[in-house]
């Protein structure tokens, strides 16, 4: 398998993974759908957007961007999603660590996530696995597709 750079022809593939991830709720803050010209217009305005291949197959993603600005624009923030049909198969680790290589390459020194949904016990796991440090609970930080809210749990650690 291999993570690179996004390319034009990924959009399709990787709005794809995007919405489904979106669709089902329960991981990223957005509600919206991307289409064609969201998605590259989105892809495109992070700090990097990158893919990962296998067999010539998209089969996730991570978004890079800034977590803020000034004196603590040197913190990152990343999104991952891989595709439901290949969950399980180690694709998410590739994903963070490539974020991490990414991100110091980039200048930043902390890569965070804020909004880690308690229940995402897959992401949680393989975060700690990886030497992330998780912060504390915040509790209903994240408003699930029912209405229903759900505690979050933000992490952070060292880029490489």
């Amino acid at each position: 398998m291999e993570v690179r750079e996004f390319r034009r022809s990924d959009i399709p593939a990787m709005i794809c993974i995007w919405n489904e991830v979106v669709r089902e709720g329960n991981a990223f803050p957005q509600e919206e759908s991307l289409d064609e010209e969201t998605g590259f217009s989105f892809f495109s305005s992070q700090s990097r957007s990158a893919v990962a291949v296998r067999n010539g197959e998209i089969v996730g993603l991570y978004i890079l961007h800034p977590n803020n600005i000034g004196r603590c624009g040197h913190i990152a923030n990343a999104s991952y999603a891989v595709s439901s049909l290949f969950r399980g198969e180690h694709i998410g680790k590739a994903l963070v660590l490539d974020s991490l290589q990414a991100a110091g390459k980039l200048g930043f020194r902390i890569l965070q996530f804020n909004a880690v949904v308690r229940t995402n016990t897959a992401a949680r796991k393989l975060y700690e696995e990886l030497g992330f440090h998780p912060l504390g609970i915040i509790e209903k930080g994240f408003r699930k597709p029912d209405g229903e809210y759900e505690d979050i749990c933000p992490y952070w650690r060292e880029t490489l």
